[in-house]
């Protein structure tokens, strides 16, 4: 069920792959292939539909429940769902405080396009994965027979369906990239590589748990880990939702250089991750390494937050 209005949808799939000329990667000997997952469709954008297609196919019509921050990519994606198939959603919101104040511009397009927004303190939000507090939630938003989607839409139909992602790249890339937030994209794109590739994951919030929470998807979603992976923790600048003037430099110069649109608080992240690692000679010179666009700018209408320092 739902896997016709799926289609209808028209995503773009395999999504397209660009060669880019940049003479900071062409001078250590490497090639940069940009993965155009930016590109999939208007609205789910990027690994947002990967993740979340398995996930809508599921729900068979049932309301989604899901969870994110207040500039939430994932909430968007499912609010935008929502409407397209004629869901009900609800984005369960972290910080009760935020219900007191006017929206921002990400949560204010989460509810025109139809989802009911439930803010929680916190102190629960932090227990978003227990059964007690789903079950709250739950009962609070009165969707008891709700399909429950996790922060970032991460869970182990997330991580299946994020392997095609992979398997799209098994001959064109030795080394693939991309920016991660929870951590499902990175724990089924290094299982959908080929043996003797690798992913590279740039978080981009601070604390440094992530690995854990990756073998922990792999094991629910194949029953082992799979593939070559690891993670370079350098890069959040400042953690999520946080720039700075240096990064905001960086997209700019490298939309000039290419035309390519960069999202700050996740693809900026990881291009410059990837000019930096290639500056240490972190790649072998003929090395071939792929970017992965999971999401375009969305315009805020005021500026992120900095971070003071990264």
């Amino acid at each position: 069920m739902y896997a016709h209005e799926l289609a209808a949808l028209r995503p773009r799939l395999p999504s397209p792959l660009q060669e880019l000329t940049d003479d900071r990667f062409t001078r250590h000997g490497l090639r940069l292939l940009l993965k155009r997952d930016d590109l999939i469709h208007p609205e789910l954008i990027g690994n947002k539909w990967r993740k979340l297609a398995p996930n809508l196919q599921v729900a068979a019509g049932r309301t989604i429940v899901t969870f994110g921050g207040a500039y939430s990519n994932h909430l968007r994606a499912t609010a935008a769902a929502g409407r397209l198939l004629g869901l009900p959603t609800v984005g369960v919101v972290r910080g009760q405080e935020l219900a007191d104040r006017p929206l921002n511009p990400s949560l204010a397009r989460c509810a025109a396009d139809g989802m009911r927004l439930h803010f929680v303190d916190r102190s629960a939000y932090r227990r978003k994965g227990e059964p007690e507090i789903i079950a709250a939630v739950l009962d609070a938003v009165g969707a008891r027979d709700a399909h429950v989607v996790p922060e970032g839409g991460s869970n182990s139909l997330a991580v299946r369906g994020c392997r095609a992602l992979g398997a799209e790249l098994r001959d064109h890339a030795d080394v693939v990239a991309l920016p991660c937030g929870t951590g499902g994209t990175l724990a089924g794109l290094a299982a959908g590589l080929a043996p003797g590739g690798r992913a590279l994951g740039i978080p981009v919030l601070k604390g440094g748990f992530l690995g854990a929470e990756i073998r922990a998807l792999q094991q629910e979603a194949f029953g082992a880990c799979r593939g070559t992976w690891s993670l370079d923790d350098r890069f959040h600048f400042g953690g999520y939702a946080r720039t700075t003037p240096e990064l905001d430099a960086f997209a700019e110069d490298f939309t000039h250089r290419h035309g390519v649109p960069v999202e700050r608080l996740y693809v900026a992240k990881m291009l410059y991750a990837l000019l930096a690692l290639a500056d240490e000679g972190a790649f072998p010179r003929g090395t071939t390494v792929a970017a992965v666009i999971t999401g375009r700018p969305f315009p805020t209408g005021s500026p992120l937050p900095h971070a003071a320092s990264r």
